[in-house]
């Protein structure tokens, strides 16, 4: 009897095994770059600043439709000005802003997922300048006719200070009067994917 208890234990925990060794695993859809945008918003008290950064990179990662992980990766050297401002875009290039030179790409990693419909909240770590911190924010995820999904977040929320970005910073530079720039920018992502 004992040896019959011990082999129908053995044989539960192979089970086991065998079902943890042969789970599906999830599905990885390639971000296609071209076909993909992040744009960003900085604001100051006189005014703002918006343009784009290019996407090198980025999956998004699926067990059937319920999304549950993935990321990327922006080319940091790519920043631009929405109005064309060569000056602009040399001065967020340079160790002020994002130092390309030195931390030529941005990286975002999701990390959980809650729900599990088109509308979920994503969380996750945020890499800029070699700093990390955890970003959550909601995005609408949307199968198309062609099999891609389209993942939107229409407004990250990122404190530039957290990652050593303090030109100009009120916070940091109580003094400053009205010549501030807010520590909060904006960036909206909008990720197109295929399997």
């Amino acid at each position: 009897m004992k040896l019959k208890i011990t082999s129908i234990v053995l044989l539960a925990v192979v089970a086991s095994f065998s079902f943890l060794a042969f789970a599906p695993k999830a599905d990885v859809y390639t971000v296609d770059a071209a076909k993909s945008t992040v744009t960003w918003e900085g604001k100051k008290f006189s005014g703002s600043h918006n343009g784009t950064v290019a996407l090198t990179s980025g999956n998004l990662q699926f067990a059937g439709k319920k999304l549950v992980g993935g990321g990327f990766v922006a080319n940091m050297t790519t920043i631009k000005d929405a109005d064309g401002s060569a000056g602009l875009e040399k001065h967020l290039k340079n160790d002020d802003f994002f130092g390309v030179e030195k931390f030529p790409a941005a990286n975002f990693v999701i990390k959980k997922v809650e729900g599990a419909g088109a509308d979920v909240k994503i969380t996750g770590d945020l890499t800029i300048k070699g700093k990390t911190n955890s970003v959550s924010f909601p995005a609408k995820l949307t199968w198309n006719a062609d099999k891609s999904v389209t993942a939107v977040a229409e407004k990250i929320v990122v404190d530039r200070t957290k990652y050593g970005i303090e030109y100009k910073s009120k916070s940091i530079f109580s003094s400053i009067g009205d010549n501030f720039i807010y520590d909060d920018f904006t960036i909206s992502v909008n990720l197109v994917a295929k399997k």
